[in-house]
């Protein structure tokens, strides 16, 4: 089951067809169960693989989404 919907790995909407891939969700998932398990920040998170910028877009897009919502669900019914 996915909690996310399908999504290019480049932005359709780009006047050539191509921009830098999108981030893997998984990556930035890893980055946010960092975040929640050490109380570290958003600066200290980010590598070479994913920046604070992209984990903490990622989060808000989420929440709109109702990501974070739904996986607490799954949890309370596990």
């Amino acid at each position: 089951m996915s909690l996310l919907p399908e999504r290019p790995t480049y932005h359709p909407d780009h006047p050539l067809g191509c921009h830098r891939p999108r981030i893997s969700d998984r990556i930035v998932f890893d980055k946010l169960l960092q975040l929640l398990r050490f109380g570290c920040s958003y600066l200290a998170t980010a590598d070479t693989t994913c920046s604070a910028t992209t984990i903490r877009n990622r989060r808000n897009e989420w929440i709109r989404l109702g990501v974070f919502a739904r996986l607490k669900q799954i949890a309370l019914e596990s």
